[in-house]
């Protein structure tokens, strides 16, 4: 069991460093202008939502290493999924370079739902 929450708990840290590199690239590509989201300005609570969903990764791996089973193999399978999808959704307004890095997230958050779904 052990085994398992130490291998979600990693790849956790994989997909959140993936999407870290993704907004590090845009800021050096100069992709993005300060305060605002596809040209329209952005409100305090868009930035509080955008918040939210970035600390999610970082929130699970705390998550799988401390709850216990079965609500934690649910809840990665869960969380994972949402990535999953919230990311799809978006992936076409991306460059390459982005697209490239979701699609890599895509195969962290397939892996996440796999070894918590043969989690016993």
């Amino acid at each position: 069991m052990e085994d398992v929450k130490i291998i979600l708990t990693f790849i956790w840290v994989a997909t959140m460093l993936v999407y870290l590199l993704g907004d590090v690239l845009r800021i050096f590509a100069g992709d993005f202008k300060p305060g605002e989201i596809d040209g329209k300005p952005v409100k305090p609570i868009m930035w509080l939502g955008v918040s939210i969903i970035m600390v999610i990764p970082i929130v699970m791996i705390l998550l799988t290493l401390t709850l216990s089973n079965p609500i934690n193999k649910w809840i990665n399978i869960i969380i994972a999924i949402v990535f999953l999808l919230f990311n799809l959704v978006g992936i076409k307004g991306y460059k390459a370079y982005d697209q490239f890095l979701l699609i890599i997230s895509f195969g962290f958050n397939i892996l996440i739902v796999i070894f918590a779904w043969n989690w016993i």
